[in-house]
């Protein structure tokens, strides 16, 4: 009631046993709400980041199996630091509950080191996992951001559109066009080199060229079909390179080789070492003053009027953009295979990049890199399997993507053409 006299004095007289009778009508009801949003807090939480955690989870048991690990989680997104903690502990429990054990890195059979990142339309967490001398292992989940901008079919600038050019159940490594009267295409795989003709709308097989080499091919083979002006095309494997004739009926000279391999299309290329055991390249380069990018599986050149920026996908899942001077790094949260192709709309080039999708499948997206940020500027293309390989063209106006489908287990090769959006 002292409360109420205080009123008294400054305002004109209220009958007191009107407020005393809403304040409680509006406390009960406020109570009863901030009790259950406390309850359901936790709950919440849970619905927004129990599938990507499980999925983070799943991910990393698939490579490392149970045991001992060495887990480290660094947050470099703008999540705030309780839903970093939250997601935090929570995947550690799912960890142990499939398996693991936290222990040092000097007693650890394998060490697992997750970065928290996010690019404009998604969160996305990226597990780099070391096990002794093997190969390092990159494993990705993505969600939604709330807010994120919706980039739409009408709205977009660039739209990505992909031709299916040829399916088959051996891995397809790339697959190179050669547009003319009549339209020839080669499909590399790990034991040979096709050659196909384009006739009556279907293609029509016309050699197939045997690919000699002396050592097993790794376990995660990929390769590099590139055309040449004095013959028809060159092959990149690990450890080995092929040379093909420059007529019909082709024969294919192949012979052990480190030499490096082409990355880009045409005058925009640079070469770079590919580790023969490995699936990715060493980072071994020249490019201005900087002879050397973190290990990377692909990389996308970007020309500016007075210089190239190179965009390199490391094997640790981040984004270096080197300029031949300094190297920016970034964490969109791609797939480890980018490229670029020649911007339809009168702009510079384009990255095309790869990142996981729903389930099984994978998604593609055209970006822009005006002031060393990516900006999508395409709606999501949508594969059914992973994407497998993406390379430029030799023309630089096209890529080819290789997916394979999870229902049939064929892969498929794409080709790739952009063109203006609304």
């Amino acid at each position: 009631m002292k409360k109420i006299r205080r009123w008294a004095i400054y305002n004109l007289d209220i009958d007191n046993s009107d407020i005393q009778i809403a304040s409680r009508t509006l406390w009960w009801p406020a109570a009863s709400l901030l009790a259950l949003l406390l309850l359901l807090a936790p709950v919440l939480r849970a619905a927004d980041w129990a599938l990507p955690e499980s999925q983070l989870a799943q991910n990393i048991i698939t490579v490392t199996g149970p045991g001992a690990v060495a887990l480290d989680i660094t947050n470099r997104s703008s999540l705030s630091q309780t839903d970093v903690d939250a997601i935090s502990r929570e995947v550690r429990a799912r960890l142990e509950a499939l398996g693991l054990r936290f222990v040092n890195p000097d007693q650890a059979a394998a060490t697992v080191k997750i970065s928290l990142s996010e690019d404009l339309q998604n969160y996305v967490w990226v597990a780099e996992i070391h096990q002794g001398a093997a190969e390092s292992s990159v494993v990705m989940v993505s969600t939604a951001r709330s807010g994120a901008p919706v980039l739409n079919q009408e709205t977009s600038r660039v739209v990505v559109h992909k031709a299916l050019l040829w399916s088959q159940p051996q891995q397809i490594l790339d697959v190179a066009v050669m547009d003319g009267n009549p339209t020839d295409m080669a499909v590399l795989d790990a034991n040979q080199v096709s050659l196909y003709r384009l006739q009556g709308g279907r293609w029509q097989v016309l050699q197939a060229l045997p690919i000699s080499h002396v050592h097993p091919w790794p376990r995660d083979l990929r390769g590099r079909l590139v055309l040449s002006k004095d013959h028809l095309f060159d092959v990149y494997l690990p450890g080995v390179f092929c040379r093909s004739t420059a007529n019909l009926p082709l024969a294919l000279d192949c012979t052990e080789s480190d030499d490096p391999w082409p990355v880009g299309a045409g005058p925009v290329s640079l070469n770079a070492f590919f580790t023969p055991s490995r699936n990715y390249f060493t980072g071994a380069l020249a490019l201005g003053k900087q002879t050397a990018a973190p290990p990377f599986y692909s990389a996308a050149p970007l020309p500016r009027d007075n210089y190239t920026l190179w965009v390199f996908a490391a094997v640790d899942g981040s984004l270096h953009l080197l300029d031949g001077m300094t190297d920016q790094e970034r964490l969109p949260g791609w797939g480890s295979d980018i490229a670029s192709v020649r911007g339809p709309c009168g702009t510079n080039s384009t990255v095309l990049a790869a990142s996981g999708g729903e389930g099984t499948g994978e998604t593609l997206r055209a970006y822009d890199v005006p002031d060393r940020d990516p900006m999508p500027v395409s709606p999501a293309l949508e594969f059914h399997g992973p994407i497998t390989a993406l390379w430029t063209e030799t023309n630089g106006t096209m890529a080819i993507a290789i997916s394979r489908n999870p229902e049939t287990r064929d892969y498929e090769a794409f080709r790739l053409s952009l063109t203006c959006g609304q």
